[in-house]
């Protein structure tokens, strides 16, 4: 159990460090281009492999711009971490994008839009719409007759 809160204590202090460094040790365009932030970092039983998960707002070339830049700049936050953290080994470094949130806003914009057009339907009413649900079922007795 002692290892486990070990593994939780690094990886959340290797999550602040690499904050701190992508907010103002990295100085390359690509990942200022890109509004950059942690979402989870794992770090291996062994503290030598370490995962941190990005999400990166903006468009579809500033995204992976930034994930070019983050993956370029691994040895430097390496070297930032090494220096920082009470640790035997620095562990190796690996940024992966997280779409978890750029999916979570895609579904709900679909479901504003939804709401929205649910919204301009009940205004219409079906009184005043002529080709409703109502109209339909006339048309289809007119077609049997």
């Amino acid at each position: 159990m002692a290892q486990g809160r070990r593994v939780e204590r690094v990886a959340s202090l290797i999550r602040q460090e690499v904050g701190r460094v992508i907010a103002a040790g990295i100085k390359d365009s690509r990942v200022s281009a890109g509004l950059v932030s942690i979402t989870n970092v794992e770090v291996a039983g062994d503290l030598q492999h370490c995962r941190i998960y990005v999400s990166i707002y903006g468009s579809a070339k500033a995204r992976q711009d930034a994930m070019a830049g983050l993956d370029s700049a691994v040895g430097f936050v390496r070297g930032h971490l090494g220096r920082h953290l009470n640790m035997r080994r620095t562990p190796q470094l690996r940024f992966i994008e997280d779409k978890g949130l750029a999916d979570g806003n895609s579904v709900l914009g679909t479901l504003a839009r939804l709401a929205e057009e649910r919204r301009r339907r009940s205004e219409i009413g079906p009184d005043n719409c002529g080709s409703g649900a109502a109209g339909e079922a006339d048309d289809s007795n007119d077609s049997v007759a």
